[in-house]
């Protein structure tokens, strides 16, 4: 049985479902996939929302005891995330986050001015703390390993907002998640605000009995 939510893990999930960014029905996910629910970050658009979504993740990290120089923002979606959450760590932090920075991709480099394809915080020497939404398949976490090495920066860590927890593909004996091979592959953490478990424990109850019985369902066909 997974161990009672947080407070601030609380808040997240009700406030998922009040900007509808965590939804339940039918969404085919990029994989083909049919999912019984959908999660999009991308919606938690307000400046409640997105103060409290950098608390979720400002409160997560500093719980990690992870220690890191640099939030590096994966374009597009990790840009405003490492941004808000730099600032929330420095606001609630207290003083070894201060001086915290943070650094994030162009898609397109820059070829005048001071060029590159790197805004921010240079990385070179840094230990990076890699922020995103979600984790499906990787792939964007792995371009992201790709610039900060390209940059001579360390990753010492992944956080996301949700882990779902999927695995990857149903015929790898293995059968890991995103997160976990990620996690394996490079030898960090990949930490998260809440996990497709914790949605199922703080929810239950509070969703119908049909759309609890399709997420049962596809965690057991596709949960690790």
């Amino acid at each position: 049985m997974s161990p009672p939510l947080e407070d601030y893990q609380k808040n997240f999930l009700d406030l998922a479902i009040e900007s509808k960014a965590l939804l339940f029905g039918s969404f085919k996910l990029k994989s083909g996939r049919v999912s019984p629910y959908f999660f999009n970050l991308g919606l938690f658009n307000t400046g409640k929302l997105l103060s409290n979504l950098a608390t979720a993740y400002a409160i997560a990290i500093i719980q990690s005891e992870l220690k890191f120089d640099i939030i590096f923002g994966p374009a597009y979606k990790g840009i405003p995330l490492a941004s808000i959450v730099c600032a929330k760590l420095a606001e609630i932090g207290g003083s070894k986050y201060q001086n915290i920075q943070y650094s994030f991709n162009r898609k397109e480099p820059k070829d005048h001015g001071e060029g590159g394809n790197i805004v921010g915080a240079a990385l070179s020497g840094k230990r990076v703390l890699i922020i995103d939404d979600v984790m499906t398949a990787g792939t964007a976490i792995n371009e992201a390993f790709q610039i900060i090495d390209n940059e001579k920066g360390k990753v010492v860590g992944v956080i996301i907002a949700l882990d779902r927890q999927e695995i990857v593909n149903l015929d790898d004996a293995d059968n890991l998640s995103a997160t976990q091979i990620v996690s394996k592959k490079y030898e960090i953490p990949v930490l998260s605000i809440v996990s497709l478990a914790n949605i199922v424990q703080h929810l239950d109850g509070k969703i119908s009995s049909e759309d609890k019985a399709k997420i049962d369902e596809y965690r057991q066909t596709y949960g690790v």
